[in-house]
C-alpha cells in the first residue's frame, strides 16, 4: 500500500520505510539524528499496570534496535467511555515506570473513546548518524545472536482463554517487561566517554543554530524559545550513542532488529532481503519460554502466527529431523521481544552480553544468497 503514495524526497531521512526498518531516522546535524517509533496494542495481559509496562517495553524496543537512546514519548490511549479510570491511571503507571527505567520523559500524549482499551506511546531518541543499525547490512559468515527467548504470542493466547499456567505467564510477563536497553548499551558502550565529550559543544553550537532558523516561523512566541532551550539542556548532558563517532564502538554490528509481531522468521527475512543474504537457524539452540510448546500441542495458537507462517514459510526449508512444534514457535508473534543481531563478533558478543544479565544465545550464522533463502537446522 506505501508504494502506491506519493514518494517524499527529503536528504536529511536517513531511514524511512524502504526496508521495513524498527524505526525512522532523521538527520539534525553531522552528529546528531533523530530515531522516531510508535506502537501501541491491545491489552495481552489481565493486570493493567503489567499491560502499562509491556506496551512501554514495546514502544521502547524499536530505538534500542536501531542503536539509539530514547529522550522523550507521547502517550498514546484509547479507552472505553464508561470504563473504570482507575484501570486507566494503573495502565499509565505502569508504562510511566518502564519510561523512567529508560530514562525517556513523557512530555504529553493523547487519547480518545474507543470500545476497546489500547495503549502504547510514541518514541523519540537520539543516535549518531553513523551508528545507525538496520535491517540492511549482514555479511556472509556473521554470527545471529538472540537475546531473548520466544514464545509470548502463545503464551499470550493462552492467558486469553484461560488456560495458562501461572509459571508461564510469569514467564512471558518477565519477558516482555524487561527492556532491550542493556542489550542496546552493552552493543554501544563505547558510545560513553572522552568521543562523546568531545564533540558536545560543537552539537550544541549545531542545534542552537537550528533552533534560530525554526525560531522565526514560531507561531507560539515565547513557548518555543523554553522549548529550545529544554532541548539544548538535554542533548548537552547527553552521553550515549548520539554523541560518538562510529569508529569507537567495541563489538561490529552489520545488522539489527527486534523480534516483535512477524515472529523470528518475519524479521530475519526482513534482514535477509534488505542485505541480500540468506541464513541458516539451528533450531534447538533458540531459547523458548516456559510452557510456550505446551501451548503449541494445545492449539493455543494466535492468528497472527498462522498469518506470519502462511506469507513467510515460502523462504524456509526444514532439515527433516526439525520436529513441527519448533517448526511453528518460528513464527509467533511476539510482544516486547529481544534483538536479533548480526555480527562478525559472535562469541565476544555473546559473552559480553550474559556477563552484563542477558541471557543472548547464538542461534545461526549469514550465508551467501542462495535458495532457500533461510534454512532450519536441527
Amino acid at each position: 500500500m506505501l508504494g502506491k503514495l506519493a514518494r517524499q524526497h527529503d536528504p536529511n531521512v536517513l531511514v524511512g520505510f524502504d526496508h521495513a526498518d524498527d524505526a525512522g531516522v532523521y538527520q539534525l546535524s553531522p552528529e546528531q539524528a533523530l530515531v522516531q517509533t510508535v506502537d501501541f496494542f491491545t491489552p495481552i495481559v489481565d493486570d493493567p499496570y503489567t499491560f502499562g509496562q509491556i506496551a512501554a517495553a514495546n514502544s521502547l524496543s524499536d530505538v534500542y534496535a536501531m542503536g539509539g537512546r530514547p529522550l522523550t514519548a507521547l502517550a498514546l490511549v484509547c479507552f472505553p467511555d464508561k470504563a473504570d479510570l482507575e484501570i486507566l491511571e494503573r495502565i499509565l503507571a505502569g508504562g510511566l515506570s518502564k519510561m523512567i527505567e529508560a530514562g525517556c520523559t513523557v512530555i504529553g500524549g493523547h487519547s480518545i473513546r474507543d470500545e476497546e482499551t489500547k495503549f502504547g506511546y510514541s518514541v523519540t531518541g537520539l543516535i549518531h548518524p553513523q551508528r545507525v543499525l538496520q535491517n540492511q547490512g549482514a555479511k556472509p559468515g556473521d554470527k545471529l545472536i538472540l537475546t531473548k527467548a520466544l514464545g509470548t504470542g502463545v503464551i499470550s493466547t493462552a492467558i486469553k482463554k484461560g488456560k495458562a499456567e501461572q509459571a508461564w505467564i510469569e514467564a512471558a510477563t518477565a519477558s516482555m517487561t524487561t527492556l532491550n536497553k542493556t542489550a542496546a548499551e552493552v552493543i554501544t558502550t563505547a558510545h560513553v566517554g572522552t568521543a562523546a565529550s568531545a564533540v558536545q559543544s560543537s552539537e550544541a553550537r549545531q542545534v542552537t543554530q537550528t533552533s534560530n532558523n525554526i525560531e522565526h516561523s514560531d507561531p507560539n512566541g515565547g513557548k518555543g524559545d523554553r522549548g529550545r532551550a529544554a532541548l539544548q539542556g538535554r542533548v548537552q548532558n547527553l552521553g550515549d550513542g548520539a554523541s560518538a563517532p562510529a569508529s569507537t564502538t567495541p563489538f561490529a554490528v552489520h545488522a539489527m532488529t527486534d523480534i516483535t509481531g512477524f515472529g523470528l522468521i518475519g524479521h530475519a527475512r526482513e534482514i535477509l532481503l534488505a542485505s541480500d543474504v540468506s541464513i541458516k537457524i539451528h533450531a534447538s539452540r533458540i531459547p523458548i519460554l516456559a510452557g510456550a510448546l505446551d501451548c503449541i500441542h494445545a492449539g493455543h495458537i494466535p492468528g497472527g502466527l498462522n498469518n506470519n507462517r502462511a506469507f513467510a514459510e515460502c523462504m524456509v526449508e526444514y532439515d527433516s529431523d526439525v520436529p513441527e512444534d519448533l517448526r511453528t514457535i518460528l513464527y509467533d508473534p511476539q510482544t516486547a521481544g529481544g534483538l536479533f543481531i548480526c555480527t562478525p563478533d559472535g562469541e565476544s558478543l555473546t559473552q559480553a552480553l550474559n556477563e552484563a544479565g542477558v541471557p543472548a544465545i547464538e542461534i545461526g550464522e549469514v550465508l551467501p544468497p542462495y535458495k532457500p533463502r533461510i534454512t532450519i537446522a536441527k
